[in-house]
């Protein structure tokens, strides 16, 4: 496999290290990732997406949703002393598992619900005000902050 180093990129970037830590995780991931338990993710509308994971055999209260460090962790363990059955066939697999997915800036996790068998766990992304994109104004003849002020407090510091 070729790796990549990204050296260069940190040294000429501001602020992009969490895209270089994300490419650099990406390409140096190994190539047999975990399949269980399998998951779907969906674009629900324009700012909002759902993750479906497929989690027959557990209860909700042995499922847990966190949110850390701009990853959500879905975590499973089954509960301890359950009665002693005897199968002649076990197809549902019920083992422990985590599985962690990177949220992009702003995506923040609204809700989750479990039903049928499936754990559903619905984001949003919520641009803050600051970020948005707002539009300047271009006055006309004199300039909103006149020279002559700029130059009146500055002899007065002085």
């Amino acid at each position: 496999m070729r790796s990549f180093d990204f050296a260069p990129l940190y040294r000429a970037t501001v602020g992009f290290d969490r895209v270089a830590d994300l490419m650099d995780r990406a390409l140096s991931a190994d190539v047999a990732q975990p399949t269980y338990p399998p998951y779907n993710i969906e674009k629900t509308a324009d700012d909002a997406y759902r993750i479906s994971i497929a989690v027959a055999g557990f209860t909700p209260e042995e499922l847990s949703v966190e949110v850390k460090d701009g990853h959500l962790f879905v975590t499973a363990r089954k509960a301890e002393g359950g009665a002693e059955r005897s199968f002649l066939h076990r197809g549902i697999a019920t083992r422990a598992f985590e599985r962690r997915f990177a949220l992009a800036d702003h995506v923040k996790v609204t809700g989750a619900s479990h039903e049928h068998g499936m754990l559903h766990i619905e984001l949003a992304r919520e641009i803050p005000e600051a970020a948005r994109p707002r539009r300047i104004e271009i006055a006309q003849g004199t300039p909103s902050v006149s020279h002559a002020a700029i130059e009146a407090k500055a002899e007065t510091v002085n």
